[in-house]
């Protein structure tokens, strides 16, 4: 029996690719398996009787490689993992040219033999990968709704354009209202701004008379009947609806984010940070999962890209770049959390003001703001402190 070997692991849907090198580098073993706990089950414990000490390393970590890893994880193993885009480079130092779920996973295993600093998988809480979930469909209802709104405002256009100019459906959901009952120039005419206040009033929407004198205006200047309005009518009809329906499935994943997210242990502390709301605080959990595993402020901002790299070459020393490979879900967080608290947060603004003057762009400025803000909110969480505006006190050693 071997010493040692390292298993790499070619995750995929429908089955996983399975290779494990010597110390040498040479193949001991090459088996596809299907996603299902006993195969999965089955070839590990062949890969486990090849050596007294096996590593293990995959490439994705998505709901494809769910189960695999919960079944290694419940059998005690230590998984590592390797980013697809590494394996994609490594694979070019590699003979032949080919791409096969084999060849992938035997790059996978031989970079683990080589490179003892990828990253170990841990199993995460339950709560971390409900979040997970929740803010990924949340993520997809809000693109669902604007490409809804794209197709609902081309079709308008087929009916009335100045209509469609007026229409504020992204700002205002008693456009989506309206449009769901009344499409037609005429039909809105006929109706008039009185009963279309009325009908948008019961519906609870804001600025219902605004909304409807705006509509009104828009239909009187348009007399003609456009070609194909009746279909057209339909679909903006039909597209409307769909629009309401998105509305309210977006508030019900908020609803349910907000309530797993008050459950974590750091909710208070996270959201006490001006600028971050429930919904960027879901996404960071989502993105960090265990927040003890940051290291420190600066393993923080290198994780969500807003470290600067240094870019040498020869005499030209000094220069940095923005880096090419971080977590862009944090980047995100941290971004749209320090636009949101220059506009709510005076000392947020002071210092954007600060960078503006010193010649940055706003992207930049914003940036720099982010960056200052990693420092805060892990400290933040190390502490484990809700933010206030004056320095904690601390009291000198005896």
């Amino acid at each position: 029996m071997r010493d040692r070997v390292w298993a790499g692991i070619d995750v995929g849907k429908e089955h996983h690719w399975v290779v494990a090198v010597d110390t040498d580098g040479r193949t001991v073993l090459s088996r596809r398996v299907f996603n299902d706990e006993s195969a999965i089950a089955s070839v590990v414990g062949e890969v486990v009787n090849l050596a007294d000490e096996v590593s293990w390393t995959v490439d994705l970590t998505t709901a494809y490689a769910a189960l695999l890893l919960c079944v290694l994880w419940q059998a005690g193993h230590a998984v590592h993992y390797l980013t697809g885009r590494s394996v994609h480079q490594a694979s070019a130092m590699y003979r032949g040219e080919g791409k096969t779920d084999a060849r992938d996973a035997k790059v996978i295993a031989d970079q683990s033999r080589m490179r003892p600093d990828l990253p170990q998988l841990r199993p995460g809480e339950d709560l971390i990968a409900e979040l997970r979930m929740l803010t990924g469909h949340r993520a997809d209802l809000v693109a669902d709704r604007t490409r809804t709104i794209n197709r609902l405002r081309q079709q308008l256009g087929a009916v009335c354009p100045a209509l469609e100019r007026t229409a504020e459906i992204t700002q205002h959901r008693g456009w989506a209202i309206l449009l769901a009952r009344y499409q037609r120039p005429k039909a809105i005419r006929r109706a008039g701004v009185d009963r279309l206040t009325r009908m948008l009033a019961d519906a609870g929407v804001r600025n219902a008379a605004a909304i409807a004198q705006s509509a009104v205006a828009a239909a009187k200047s348009q007399t003609v009947r456009l070609p194909g309005e009746d279909v057209a009518a339909e679909l903006v009809s039909e597209l409307a609806k769909g629009v309401i329906d998105l509305d309210a499935r977006i508030k019900l994943a908020d609803t349910a984010i907000e309530e797993r997210f008050r459950r974590h242990r750091l909710a208070e502390v996270i959201t006490s940070l001006p600028g971050m709301g429930f919904r960027l605080g879901a996404e960071f959990l989502a993105a960090v999962g265990d927040p003890s595993q940051i290291e420190s402020a600066d393993h923080l901002a290198a994780w969500a890209g807003l470290a600067p790299v240094p870019k040498d070459s020869g005499k030209r020393t000094g220069r940095l770049q923005t880096p090419m490979r971080y977590n862009r879900a944090l980047r995100r967080v941290f971004y749209m959390s320090a636009l949101t608290s220059v506009r709510c947060h005076p000392e947020s603004r002071i210092y954007y003001d600060r960078k503006r003057s010193e010649g940055k762009r706003p992207i930049q400025a914003v940036v720099c703001l982010a960056r200052r803000r990693t420092n805060v909110l892990f400290a933040l969480m190390r502490d484990n402190r809700t933010w206030t505006s004056q320095a904690p006190v601390t009291t000198a050693a005896a």
